[in-house]
């Protein structure tokens, strides 16, 4: 196999033909820089390369399951030291900041023997579903690059689709690893809080909200990351008991009959449901019901509630006023008045002026909602099933901020983050799968939530959709 066809494969492919001699780490990466070198200008996913220092890497010393796999991390969260840090923010840019240390998902992504080959454009702090910032520019959706990928994974997710690479790390805070999934075709499973460690430096974001894991092209490839990078350090303020059974284990067998509730209306009926997100339901219900699954049209009535959106945003106003104001002390210089886009600064503001128990209602209301949400898990179901988003992906520029409208982009992100954004409250696992393409040519996915602790039951569902209805041979002109 070529190099070019292998770029095709998923990483369990090209780690199984670096590990066998077939070909080196050094000409397989040297074939994604070629690709991404090719593609990034018309796509603009990767906004900080570091091909220099793969090739280096790729021709060293080499070990682990994925040794030799070219890889991309998002400029979000995760953090390698040495490496720029800018989190989509024009401020973080012209400071040229760069992170102090390796995160403890850095480290472990280095032990599995990936080769990261750049860093990932995302939104401004990752607020929003579309990944347009100022600092860098959009970056667009290979499937149509009118269309935005989502966000605020969305570098990571046009990467994997295109083909740059096989899988690419994205971190979830309201459905921002699920949306890009559903938006470019991929695989996005946001594990449950506490399954993979923010250390060294942090022990939350978003008060437990965000997760972090990779999109990908199979779900082998999702489940042999999660298996290499999950796992408890002492200090992790959240604590999520270690599987019983590799997760790529369950991957590849199907699971028991299960009882599947499936949720046909968007949270409290507040918003329309595209034909296209309909369509992918529908395709979903007819799959699992053929696989022998008994589905039920029911869902937790908890996400009916109103409020949710309200509360969500104190929590992350104040981790994003944080975060700004950590940076501004250690250079000593706040952000300029042009550093910041108009939904960012009043956000920035409004987390300024949150008291202490301004965000211990939003904490008090939270804990109640995610309690509500987990019972109906105790009632006999065992999967949640709905659409991902209740939209398909927006064009590029749809949600664009400006001083007579500076909150479009936030009002923009409502329709996509409906189904997502409560089980970031509630910490349990969801996976987004395209089953679908729209009328427009455009990925469509849906979504599976099960209950805490219970990754290994969306990847043996994953899995058995995955046989059923293969996606891989589906792929972007771009």
């Amino acid at each position: 196999m070529s190099v070019e066809d292998l770029l095709e494969q998923d990483a369990s492919t090209q780690a199984a033909a670096v590990a066998s001699g077939a070909v080196s780490a050094r000409e397989l990466v040297a074939g994604a820089i070629a690709r991404i070198e090719t593609l990034n200008p018309h796509l603009n996913a990767i906004i900080h390369p570091r091909f220099e220092q793969a090739l280096a890497e790729a021709a060293g010393p080499l070990s682990g399951p994925f040794a030799g796999v070219p890889f991309l991390v998002k400029d979000l969260m995760l953090s390698n030291a040495g490496e720029p840090y800018h989190c989509g923010s024009l401020y973080f840019q012209r400071l040229g900041l760069r992170a102090d240390e390796d995160s403890t998902l850095a480290a472990r992504y280095k032990a599995a023997g990936l080769i990261v080959l750049g860093r990932t454009n995302t939104p401004e702090f990752g607020s929003i579903t579309t990944t347009e910032p100022a600092a860098y520019g959009p970056t667009r959706n290979p499937w149509h690059t009118a269309h935005s990928p989502g966000g605020s994974s969305g570098g990571s997710a046009a990467a994997v689709a295109s083909r740059m690479v096989a899988a690419a790390h994205g971190n979830d805070g309201g459905g921002s690893i699920r949306i890009p999934a559903a938006h470019c075709g991929l695989v996005g499973m946001k594990p449950g809080r506490g399954r993979i460690s923010h250390g060294p430096s942090r022990g939350e974001l978003w008060l437990g909200a965000a997760s972090e894991h990779v999109l990908t092209r199979s779900v082998r490839d999702s489940a042999a990351l999660l298996d290499l990078t999950a796992g408890h350090v002492p200090g992790d303020p959240y604590y999520s008991a270690p599987a019983s059974r590799p997760y790529l284990a369950c991957a590849g067998e199907d699971p028991p009959r299960l009882r599947i509730g499936v949720m046909y209306e968007t949270p409290g009926g507040r918003l329309p449901l595209d034909p296209d997100c309909a369509a992918a339901l529908a395709t979903a219900v007819a799959l699992l019901s053929d696989m022998g699954h008994v589905l039920t049209p029911d869902y937790p009535r908890a996400l009916d509630a109103e409020d949710d959106a309200r509360h969500f945003m104190r929590v992350v106003a104040a981790s994003i006023a944080h975060d700004i104001d950590e940076v501004a002390a250690r250079v000593g210089r706040p952000p300029a008045a042009d550093e910041l886009e108009p939904h960012t600064a009043i956000i920035y503001r409004k987390g300024q002026a949150l008291s202490a128990t301004d965000y211990l209602r939003a904490q008090v209301w939270w804990q109640r909602y995610a309690r509500d949400i987990q019972h109906w898990w105790t009632t006999g179901f065992d999967v949640l099933l709905t659409p991902t988003t209740t939209a398909p992906p927006p064009r590029i520029g749809a949600f664009t901020g400006s001083e007579a409208d500076p909150m479009a982009p936030l009002r923009g992100t409502v329709p996509y983050i409906a189904y997502t954004m409560p089980f970031n409250l509630t910490g349990q696992p969801a996976i987004s799968l395209p089953l679908h393409v729209g009328r427009e040519g455009l990925p469509i996915g849906v979504q599976l939530v099960a209950a805490l602790g219970r990754e290994d039951l969306l990847y043996g569902l994953a899995g058995q959709l995955e046989r059923a209805a293969p996606w891989a041979q589906r792929r972007p002109a771009a």
